[in-house]
């Protein structure tokens, strides 16, 4: 099963491609879709749906996980993540692709235990899933991938392997065991 998660932006929006197997995890891609603020919400809109577009074409998931709306304090930036999530949405039916959706605190709740972990926690046990070394930056594509990665542990299409762990061979290991080994990590 494949899935391309989407951590939606009006000016940087997360994507992450996950392939998940029986006991393991394996990143296709990941990567972040820059937009230039001068740009009019139209334009950008347009070049999110495009890329998004041309990596479901290259790709084929089977599945699309998009992060829910959340409530900001500035309206225009609320609408503004509306009309991306919108065309995300359109995007997924026009290609026939089976889309689910995440609260952050869900997604938070997957893959760490807590619904209100950090970004960095978040960060962390997505490398970790996937057996990424270097750090994921922006947040934006950790947190594209953690969608997509809780999509595929939700779902169920990531069965337990016969140690009875999920992904690969540390995907039991927990922020606390992160902590304990990296105390000079932790602010």
């Amino acid at each position: 099963m494949i899935v391309i998660g989407v951590d939606p932006g009006s000016v940087r929006t997360g994507y992450g491609i996950v392939r998940g197997r029986e006991g393991a995890f394996e990143l296709i891609d990941c990567g972040i879709i820059r937009l230039s603020s001068r740009q009019g919400i139209p334009e950008r809109i347009k070049r999110i749906y495009d890329e998004l577009d041309t990596l479901i074409s290259v790709n084929r998931p089977q599945r699309l996980a998009l992060e829910t709306a959340y409530v900001n304090r500035n309206p225009q930036s609320a609408l503004k993540l509306g009309q991306v999530r919108g065309a995300v949405v359109a995007l997924a039916m026009n290609r026939g692709v089976a889309l689910t959706e995440y609260a952050p605190r869900k997604v938070k709740q997957v893959l760490t235990g807590r619904g209100g972990a950090s970004k960095e926690q978040v960060s962390y046990m997505a490398r970790h899933f996937l057996e990424i070394e270097e750090p994921l930056r922006p947040y934006d594509i950790s947190d594209a991938l953690g969608i997509a990665l809780c999509d595929l542990l939700c779902e169920g299409h990531v069965l337990p392997n016969v140690n009875g762990s999920r992904g690969h061979k540390s995907a039991g290991r927990s922020w606390s065991e992160f902590v304990r080994e990296n105390p000079d990590s932790v602010i």
